[in-house]
């Protein structure tokens, strides 16, 4: 029997029991090949201990698996967000060139979202190697009157080309259509810039409806007609905002699943829940585990295991459709997990 190598890193606050939730979902999934994971330590209590978010040799360890399953990253009250974001997430996204972030926005049955709309269906691609969070810039003059800071974003035409693509082939497998997100009138070179390259990938895409949208306008489409929108492609920053919007219309973050792609697949893709690391509620036993299972059904999809994933998702809505996991903070994460191992059995 084939084997999946999964690194799991379950890093801080809620991340280790949502982990630990999904894995035991996934490992009940009936998979075609066994799943064996190594688990990793990495987190900011790790920061606190060595001084650094993971072992100088991590990303060469990690180069080993076929995916990593990633809890949360962050411990703000003792490690600035900066650190942790730098020193974990950022390097393996970029490493490994995971450059397609994908996320899933729609309502799984039961879940009631805020909207008047429940007809809407929307995968997010947001470009995630470069663009905003290429970390270019730097401070001058720091601690004075006269302090400058600089930040560059930098964006490549094969960076923002191959993001396009990887939507426009999205765009295919689903509704054909596609909405590319800048902000071209007022960032008139990097956004002008995307633009451009949009019209040119387009038209080897003949098939797929294409769209221009300013990250103004787009969310206020997300809210006011989000049935009308498919695929979603933007840059690092509006990919981001955009994202946590598309959370919040499909019941909050506790259904926010992801999937950092290496379209490649030269090196593991990495799938994480985007709730955080939620420390105010990190020991209370009440974290919704429904993110982090959607996620690692993401990752069984990329693995092969489109079968096991389409039950891991059909166990989900049989839960949520009775109820269970529906209302933030009214069942407890093990009952969740429960009832979803028990929808799946």
């Amino acid at each position: 029997m084939n084997t999946h190598r999964i690194a799991l890193i379950p890093g801080d606050g809620i991340g280790p029991a949502v982990t630990d939730a999904a894995w035991a979902v996934l490992s009940a999934a009936g998979t075609s090949a066994e799943l064996e994971s190594v688990r990793f330590d990495w987190s900011c209590a790790h920061y606190e201990q060595t001084g650094a978010m993971m072992p100088v040799d991590g990303i060469e360890t990690l180069r080993a698996f076929d995916a990593i399953l990633l809890g949360a990253v962050g411990w703000p009250a003792e490690v600035p967000d900066s650190v942790s974001l730098h020193g974990l997430l950022l390097p393996i996204r970029k490493a490994f060139v995971q450059y397609a972030n994908i996320r899933p926005h729609r309502l799984l049955r039961g879940v009631q979202g805020p909207l008047k709309s429940d007809n809407f269906d929307i995968l997010c691609v947001r470009e995630n190697t470069e663009g905003e969070y290429s970390g270019a810039g730097g401070r001058v003059h720091q601690g004075t009157s006269d302090e400058v800071a600089v930040e560059t974003s930098i964006f490549t035409h094969k960076g923002v080309e191959r993001i396009l693509r990887f939507g426009f082939e999205q765009a295919r497998t689903r509704r054909g259509k596609l909405a590319s997100v800048t902000k071209s009138n007022a960032q008139r070179h990097s956004m002008v810039f995307w633009d451009e390259i949009t019209a040119k990938v387009a038209a080897d895409y003949p098939d797929v409806e294409v769209s221009s949208y300013h990250i103004d306008a787009m969310a206020a489409r997300m809210v006011m007609s989000p049935e009308s929108l498919d695929v979603i492609v933007a840059s690092n920053l509006f990919g981001d905002i955009l994202t946590d919007l598309g959370a919040a219309i499909q019941g909050g973050l506790g259904f926010a699943a992801s999937a950092n792609i290496n379209p490649d697949r030269t090196a593991p893709s990495m799938f994480e829940p985007v709730h955080g690391s939620a420390p105010d509620i990190a020991h209370l036993g009440i974290a919704n585990p429904m993110a982090a299972i959607w996620s690692g059904a993401m990752m069984l999809e990329h693995l092969g295991e489109t079968v096991a994933a389409s039950r891991v998702m059909a166990a989900l809505e049989t839960v949520t459709a009775g109820g269970v996991g529906t209302v933030p903070g009214k069942d407890k994460t093990d009952t969740i997990t429960a009832a979803v191992l028990g929808a799946l059995r």
